[in-house]
This record gives structure tokens, C-alpha cells and sequence, in this order.
């Protein structure tokens, strides 16, 4: 049984969530994939509503879902994407020479997934960890001999790394932050890792852009809180981890990745000219004004009144919709849309874990790209926006399939075609 919590006040500072964000109302867990044999089952439903600290302006959820009813059987599985496994090969080969990383050190990363980024270490005999709480996403990493242990990350567990190992010289923790309910703990965890010397490498999309292009659908459940370099800074800093160097990527439409230490060597190893700029453009666009936040859902509903209308044409036209990608952030925007298989006849994914299932809400059938290619759709949304260059490198490759290439976020669009 899930278990959802109201929470009354900031999981960091103990402050009023007084400030209104984007009320999704009752939906379903985005990565809760639906069997075939459950299609008449309703969906459990649980509130997805983001607000704001006044004291921090921490952006968080104010219901807290189980987080072993997300995590421990996770249908996310990131050596799916090209874009992504490069992405982290990059990350490790200019980690190597600026922290110096050699058969000598220990490298942990929390939330590890299926092993695509510490394979890259393992390749290079530099001794590392995973910490992952999905045990099928975990026994995937295993079977690629990435050393991983299948738990949450906690101080206690931490603890136990550190007297097994000794401290990290370097703890990653990608696409993470947003996913911890105990915010003061992980991020104590983390410190125990990093020890007095330290360095931690964490990357999280940027609320800034969230607000900027209206990504919406990056709001669900497994995301509990949504992260300004404001707010991000006054959490690290609270355990003894001062932001030493930032970078801005353009990773799941604009993310932030902050390197901090309780050493304040680690920033003669990087610099840290970015973290100045980033601040300033925070303060340019009153991250720490109410006001930011209360227009928000106005610009949300302009999305979801141009999809629909976008859909009331395509019926009256004749025209066909598939989807490519079943992403957590495209079942936020298809159920805030009141989208059905009456709308879209499939969608298209990758990974098996997910083909021969249906979308949580929405109920759209998963098949492969080919199925969905077969079934010769007028078009073609592309829900994991952030892909959307990989997926449509992929789909143009395919001859005499027709139909155009959809986005709809940051406002509906045409791509392209399909060769």
C-alpha cells in the first residue's frame, strides 16, 4: 500500500509553504506503469502540488508519496540514451585529471542507476561504488561488474561506506537531489562521504529554467523538491559543504552541476566564475520574490488549453497521433492535458521494462518505435523534450514513414518530419 503524507512546513528549514506554485491536482505516480491485464483497474491517485518556502524559497511538493513505492522497482533505466551515456563518459573523463583520480581512490555515486556512468571508472581500474535503491535497476549495474550496494542513502549507511572504504575523493550525485524526501539527511550523508577533503559533484535541473520555459511536466511525485542555486547553496552549506564551483548544462533544459567541499582547495582545481554569474541571474529574476512563483500556473494553463486545442483539430481533421518516449515528465503533461488513448493510439519507448504496458492516467498503450512507426501516425509528439535531438536523429533515419516531429513544451511546435 502507498502511503502519501501532508507535509506542513519546509523539509530543510522548518519554514511556511505560504507561497503557491503549481497545483497539478490528483494524479497517478508518473513511473507506475500499468499491466495489460489491470487496464480496468483505476489508477491510486495522490495530490501533486509544488510550493515555496517564504524563509529559503525552497521549491517542494506539500505531499510526500513512500519513496520505496517509487524507487524500490524502478522502471527508469538510464543506458537507454545515447545522449545520456555520452554525457556521463564526459563527466568521468574530466573528473579523472581534476580530482586526480586513480587506482588509489574511492569514488561513490548515490542513485547510480544501471551503472552508466561508474562503468566508465570501472573501465579505468579507479576502485568506486553505486548506491541504488532500485534493486532491478542495481542488479543490472551489478551484472555490468559495477560494485553496487541496493539502498537509500543515509548518514547511517554512510557511515558504514566510510568505515569499509575510507572517505571519497569524489561523490556524485546526479539527478538526485530533487528525488529525497529527507533532504537535512542525504545531504549529511553526502558530507560523511566527502570527509574534510572531499569534493561532491551535483547536477539538478535549474528552477530557474523551469519557470523560464514552463516546464511543468518536470513536476511529479518522485520529485520532491525543485532547486535554485539559492536554496541549493543554503542546504549545502547547513552540513558543511560550501558550493567551491558550478557549471551550467543543458541537460534536461538547463541544469545546474555544483561541486562542493569542505575543503576550499577544490576550487583552485576548477574555478568558480560561474557561480557569480548564476547568482546574479537568480537575483535578476527575484528567485526570493513570492511573486516569481504565484503567475506560474497562468502560463501552465496556456500550455494545456493550446495542446487541447491543438487535439480538438486533429480530430476534426482526421489526422493520427503517436508519442515517442514514456517519460515520467510526459505522463505529468499528458494527465494534466486529460489526454487518453482516445487521443494519442500509442507511444513509443525503448525500453522492454515499459513496451506492452500502458501509461499510468492516460492508459496510452507502450509499444516499440517500430510498432509505432507501423502504425504511419500524422504525428509524432515527443514527450522527453530534453531527447528530443536524439529522437528525432533516430526517427528521420527510418525512410517513408512521413509525419511530423512534435514538441509541446516549451509551447507546442513542429521539429520536423519523419524522413
Amino acid at each position: 500500500m502507498t502511503l502519501v503524507q501532508p507535509v506542513a512546513s519546509c523539509r530543510f528549514c522548518g519554514g511556511a509553504l505560504s507561497i503557491g506554485f503549481c497545483d497539478l491536482g490528483l494524479t497517478p505516480l508518473a513511473n507506475s506503469f500499468v499491466a495489460i491485464d489491470q487496464a480496468d483497474t483505476p489508477d491510486p491517485v495522490f495530490p501533486l502540488n509544488a510550493v515555496v518556502c517564504e524563509a529559503c524559497f525552497l521549491v517542494q511538493l506539500d505531499h510526500v508519496v513512500d519513496a520505496s513505492a517509487i524507487f524500490s522497482d524502478y522502471a527508469y533505466f538510464s543506458s537507454y540514451s545515447s545522449t545520456w551515456l555520452e554525457h556521463a563518459a564526459a563527466f568521468v573523463r574530466q573528473a579523472i585529471p581534476r580530482h586526480a583520480l586513480g587506482r588509489s581512490s574511492f569514488v561513490v555515486e548515490v542513485a547510480s542507476n544501471d551503472g552508466y556512468l561508474l562503468r566508465n571508472l570501472v573501465a579505468e581500474g579507479i576502485p568506486c561504488l553505486g548506491v541504488e535503491p532500485a534493486a532491478n535497476v542495481a542488479a543490472a549495474a551489478q551484472d555490468a561488474g559495477v560494485p553496487t550496494e541496493v539502498a537509500f542513502l543515509t548518514r547511517a549507511l554512510a557511515e558504514r561506506i566510510v568505515v569499509r572504504h575510507g572517505h571519497a575523493d569524489l561523490v556524485i550525485a546526479n539527478n538526485v537531489l530533487a528525488h529525497v524526501p529527507d533532504i537535512n539527511d542525504f545531504v549529511a550523508a553526502l558530507a560523511i562521504l566527502a570527509g574534510p577533503r572531499g569534493a561532491v559533484s551535483i547536477e539538478a535541473p535549474h528552477l530557474l529554467a523551469l519557470i523560464e520555459q514552463t516546464q511543468f511536466d518536470t513536476i511529479y511525485h518522485e520529485h520532491y523538491a525543485y532547486w535554485s542555486l539559492h536554496s541549493m547553496e543554503q542546504v549545502l552549506a547547513a552540513h558543511g559543504l560550501p558550493v567551491r564551483h558550478l557549471e551550467v548544462l543543458p541537460t534536461h533544459g538547463t541544469s545546474l552541476r555544483v561541486l562542493a567541499s569542505a575543503d576550499p582547495k577544490v576550487a583552485d582545481r576548477c574555478g568558480s566564475f560561474m557561480l557569480d554569474a548564476v547568482r546574479s541571474a537568480e537575483q535578476g529574476a527575484r528567485i526570493d520574490d513570492p511573486a516569481t512563483y504565484r503567475g506560474f500556473e497562468t502560463r501552465v494553463a496556456t500550455v494545456i488549453s493550446g495542446f487541447r486545442d491543438y487535439l480538438a483539430r486533429a480530430r476534426r481533421n482526421g489526422r493520427r497521433i503517436a508519442a515517442y518516449g514514456a517519460a515520467a515528465k510526459g505522463n505529468t503533461f499528458l494527465n494534466a492535458c486529460q489526454v487518453t488513448a482516445r487521443d494519442i493510439i500509442c507511444v513509443a519507448d525503448r525500453n522492454p521494462a515499459k513496451q506492452g504496458r500502458l501509461l499510468p492516467g492516460s492508459r496510452i498503450p507502450i509499444v516499440t518505435p517500430e510498432a509505432m512507426l507501423a502504425e504511419r501516425p500524422d504525428d509524432v509528439l515527443i514527450l522527453p523534450w530534453n531527447l528530443a535531438d536524439e529522437i528525432a536523429g533516430e526517427l528521420r533515419a527510418v525512410p517513408d514513414r512521413g509525419g511530423r516531429l512534435m514538441v509541446a513544451i516549451p509551447h507546442l511546435r513542429e521539429i520536423g518530419v519523419v524522413a
